[in-house]
């Protein structure tokens, strides 16, 4: 059933997340691999990593509000590029489930997922979780079964495991967190951002 397996790796996430240990230096995010999930250029000059829950409202409005204008300005003009990382928060049992049912999504569509859980976060009160993991099922490019195949397995797990150890490491305490080449950014706002990327791309 998907929701054994939502529970089984929510409470494996959970678990790490509390028993992470470092691996890097406080307050360095670990570098950008081939296992993240990017917006834009690979060669941009600035990369911003943002750390984000599902279940976070001021992640959801990050999402909805500012990253349509901040994509315009900087990703679609190859400026920037976005690495979104998962830090599932409270209630984690839905939040590590999602990020599950994103990072076992076929990899052009991670931000098609990432985009609906986001937008319908706000509805999980009135609604419950069917109704949010179905639509994101839905855009994830998979069907259900092979969703589920993947959530049983153990890479999606170890995947979702090293964010979080990669947040706890770098120091992340709250979501959304950005670092900016590096430096951590915790004002979500496009004008915070925008501050702290704009005299990167000056020099």
């Amino acid at each position: 059933m998907m929701r054994r397996a939502f529970l089984v790796l929510s409470f494996a996430a959970a678990l790490t997340a509390g028993l992470a240990a470092p691996a890097y230096a406080a307050d360095a995010p670990p570098p950008v691999t081939a296992q993240d999930h990017v917006l834009g250029r690979a060669d941009a000059p600035v990369t911003v990593i943002e750390y984000a829950s599902f279940t976070c409202s001021h992640c959801a409005d990050f999402h909805n509000t500012a990253l349509p204008a901040f994509k315009a300005k900087y990703i679609d003009t190859g400026k920037v590029r976005l690495v979104h990382r998962n830090l599932p928060t409270q209630p984690a049992n839905l939040a590590a489930a999602a990020a599950a049912v994103a990072l076992c999504a076929a990899p052009e569509r991670y931000f098609d997922v990432a985009a609906v859980f986001m937008r319908d976060q706000a509805n999980l009160r009135t609604t419950g979780p069917q109704p949010w993991f179905a639509a994101g099922i839905a855009a994830s490019g998979k069907t259900r079964e092979q969703i589920e195949t993947c959530l049983q397995g153990p890479t999606i797990r170890a995947e979702l495991d090293a964010q979080i150890t990669g947040a706890n490491a770098a120091g992340v305490t709250g979501t959304p967190t950005f670092f900016v080449n590096g430096t951590a950014v915790t004002d979500h706002s496009l004008d915070a951002l925008s501050a702290a990327i704009d005299p990167l791309l000056r020099r």
